[in-house]
């Protein structure tokens, strides 16, 4: 997905007051506002965990719209190549 870097849309939320507060240390810290830090956290959390659940999100949608590979078909192929390997001469290097 392609965002515009004007495109914003303004949220509320209720934090803990700790949490604030170490939001609030970590902007005076690095001489920035509390949203930058916050979107920051934000960005990093879509990047890694928010990444991993979007990711399964979408792998089960694509199930659902039959989108797959039979499990069964996967095991007789790894099972071709496994055969095939054993079959073949071992190289040995120079």
């Amino acid at each position: 997905m392609i965002v515009m870097e004007n495109e914003r849309t303004q949220v509320s939320l209720r934090l803990p007051s700790e949490m604030v507060a170490d939001f609030d240390k970590i902007a005076a810290g690095l001489d920035r506002d509390r949203s930058w830090v916050m979107q920051r956290a934000f960005k990093f959390y879509l990047e890694q965990e928010g990444r991993e659940i979007i990711d399964d999100l979408d792998g089960i949608a694509a199930l659902d719209r039959g989108e797959g590979v039979d499990f069964d078909d996967v095991l007789d192929q790894a099972d071709d190549i496994i055969a095939t390997a054993r079959t073949k001469p071992i190289r040995q290097r120079a």
